[in-house]
């Protein structure tokens, strides 16, 4: 299907157009941030509300502008605002013009309680610890934050080998908001032919909570209709950091459904409705499948929003509801 054929049936209606790898997070005073990468990949944006409905139609602010040139000049991609050490912080990753493809994890502090009102201030590239040699030395981003017991995760995807190069998934404890404690854990690497879809892609973590176990979630393959989310999961009584201890699942658990015209769901974050028990998954899909050119160029990947389901072993589950 093009995009001049894209039909609404009902299932494939936007929550926000044109916001990819969306990322709602809620205060503790109850309101909530919409944070996404905008088509032009050249800014970071926030939205502030009380409901989540509300975000929709909120003002957008720019709170961030990209480089003209050296770091931080190209492909600003995948925001995700957090507080964690006592502020919030706003985690993404970005190229250099002249080098689009040396993309690397980078942190902005707020220095004040607001962060719509900021100031914003750039804290340079995520450090990895000491010890790692390893870390953040090539192509790395899509990090996300988990906080266990007390103590901050940071989870990110980096590509290692040679040639089109493999897009893994690791994790490592914080020291700081910008800094790692200990050296890279590897979680997951693409295993399976529904990751291997013309690159071999993990990516876009988010985790979610429930009943004694930790889940994350990560999307798969390129960016096109073949993009799909996979599941992983531990005890929340495990070693976080023993790869071992982590279960994944041999199927996805979300991908393109023809007849509710959605293609390539994936990047997902997870947020409590306002009854602070529900939980959502916000993710960003395409209405059409025929892209011309790159995929990473189309503009119309767009945020929505689906209800997570919990099944009897307590595993989570999405449906694709009508909007």
């Amino acid at each position: 299907m093009k995009a001049s054929e894209v039909r609404d049936t009902g299932y494939n209606r936007p929550f926000i157009e044109q916001r990819a790898d969306p990322f709602i997070c809620k205060a503790a005073d109850q309101t909530y941030y919409f944070t996404a990468s905008v088509p032009e990949y050249d800014r970071l944006v926030l939205r502030h509300a009380k409901t989540i409905e509300e975000l929709r139609s909120a003002p957008e602010k720019e709170i961030w502008h990209k480089h003209e040139k050296g770091p931080q000049s190209e492909h600003i991609w995948a925001p995700e605002l957090h507080y964690i050490f006592g502020g919030w912080y706003m985690y993404y990753s970005a190229g250099e013009v002249e080098d689009v493809w040396k993309i690397r994890p980078y942190v902005l502090k707020c220095e004040s309680d607001n962060p719509m009102e900021g100031p914003w201030v750039e804290m340079g590239p995520m450090q990895p610890a000491k010890n790692d040699p390893f870390s953040m030395r090539a192509f790395s981003l899509d990090a996300t934050i988990m906080e266990h017991k007390g103590v901050y995760y940071y989870i990110w995807a980096e590509k290692t080998g040679v040639g089109k190069q493999i897009s893994n998934l690791y994790i490592a404890e914080m020291e700081s908001a910008n800094e790692l404690k200990t050296a890279q854990v590897l979680l997951t690497t693409p295993d399976y032919d529904w990751e291997r879809v013309d690159f071999w892609v993990n990516e876009g973590p988010a985790v979610i909570k429930h009943d004694g176990r930790i889940f994350l979630t990560f999307s798969a393959s390129a960016t096109g209709a073949c993009y799909c989310m996979g599941l992983l999961s531990i005890d929340e009584n495990a070693d976080i950091l023993d790869p071992a201890a982590w279960k994944k699942e041999r199927y996805p658990i979300l991908c393109t459904d023809l007849e509710k015209g959605i293609y390539g769901p994936g990047h997902n974050s997870f947020v409590k409705a306002e009854d602070d028990e529900t939980e959502l998954c916000v993710l960003h899909f395409r209405q059409y499948d025929e892209i011309e050119g790159n995929p990473l160029y189309d503009p119309n990947r767009h945020t929505m929003i689906l209800k997570v389901h919990w099944n009897r072993e307590g595993f989570p589950y999405f449906q694709y509801e009508k909007q």
